[in-house]
C-alpha cells in the first residue's frame, strides 16, 4: 500500500488567461470546484494545492482547503508538484489540473486506487474527442499504442492520414498519476524537452525522456478552462445544481 494525495497545481499568471483558479462558475471560484470534485473522491485530508499566489492561498483556506506554497520558478504544474512533494513526502500524487471544474470524481478516485496498488508507472486518462474538438487547439489529442501505451500527445488532429486530414480519436483527461521518482525526473531534468516545448503540453517530457505513460480511458471528459472563452462556455454547462 502506497501513501498519497491529490495535489492540484495552481497558479496566478496563467499567460492566456491571468487569476484563472479564481474566476468565478455560480459564484464558487473554479479552484474551489476543483477542490470538492477531489474531496468527493478521496476525503479532505488528502487533497492540497500547489501555489505560489498569495491571493489563491487566501482563498482556498477561506473554503477550509489545504495549501502548499511553492516558489514562482515553477514551469508546469508537474514541477510544482515535484516541489510541493519535498515537504508531502509522499509515495505518489495524483495530478488534477486547477482548471478542470467538470472534472469526475469517479476518475479521479480510479486513478488514486491505482496508484495506492502501484506506483511504478505514469498514469494519464484520456477519452473519446467530440468532433467538433478535433480542431482545438486547446484540446490535446491522445495516440495510444495496442496496450494503451502514451505513443505521443498533440494540440494538432493526430493521427493524420495519408491526404493530411485529421483522424483524432481521443483526447486528454487531466488526471495524471506520478509516483515519487517519476517527480524526481521533472525536478532533476528541470528545463522543458523540445516537444514539449513545441506542443505546449507537460506529458511530453516523459515521452522525451524515454518514459513509458499508461494511459487510463475514461467514459467522458469534462471542458478545460484554457481561456475566458471556455469559461464562458463552462458556466453555460455547469447548471448550479451540480455545483
Amino acid at each position: 500500500m502506497f501513501k498519497g494525495a491529490i495535489v492540484i497545481p495552481a497558479r496566478y499568471e496563467s499567460s492566456r488567461f491571468p487569476g484563472k483558479p479564481l474566476a468565478k462558475i455560480n459564484e464558487k471560484p473554479m479552484i474551489q470546484h476543483v477542490y470538492e470534485k477531489c474531496v468527493v473522491a478521496i476525503g479532505k485530508k488528502l487533497v492540497y494545492v500547489a501555489t505560489d499566489n498569495d491571493d489563491i492561498r487566501d482563498v482556498v483556506e477561506s473554503f477550509g482547503g489545504q495549501v502548499v506554497m511553492t516558489s514562482p520558478d515553477c514551469i508546469t504544474g508537474t514541477d510544482r508538484l515535484a516541489e510541493a512533494n519535498e515537504s508531502l513526502d509522499l509515495d505518489f500524487i495524483v495530478n488534477v489540473q486547477g482548471d478542470e471544474p467538470m472534472i469526475s470524481s469517479e476518475d479521479v478516485r480510479l486513478v488514486f486506487d491505482r496508484m495506492t496498488e502501484s506506483s511504478e508507472n505514469i498514469l494519464c486518462c484520456y477519452c473519446n474527442i467530440e468532433e467538433h474538438e478535433i480542431n482545438m487547439p486547446t484540446v490535446p489529442k491522445v495516440v495510444v499504442s495496442e496496450s494503451n501505451r502514451l505513443i505521443y500527445m498533440s494540440r494538432g488532429g493526430c493521427p493524420f492520414d495519408k491526404k493530411g486530414s485529421p483522424k483524432a480519436r481521443y483526447k486528454q483527461v487531466c488526471i495524471y498519476g506520478f509516483g515519487r521518482n517519476h517527480l524526481k525526473v521533472f525536478k532533476n531534468n528541470a528545463s522543458k524537452t523540445i516537444n514539449e516545448i513545441v506542443e505546449d503540453i507537460e506529458i511530453l517530457r516523459f515521452i522525451d525522456l524515454d518514459y513509458s505513460v499508461v494511459m487510463l480511458k475514461v467514459p467522458a471528459g469534462g471542458v478545460a478552462v484554457d481561456t475566458p472563452e471556455d469559461l464562458q462556455r463552462v458556466i453555460a454547462l455547469m447548471h448550479p445544481k451540480y455545483t
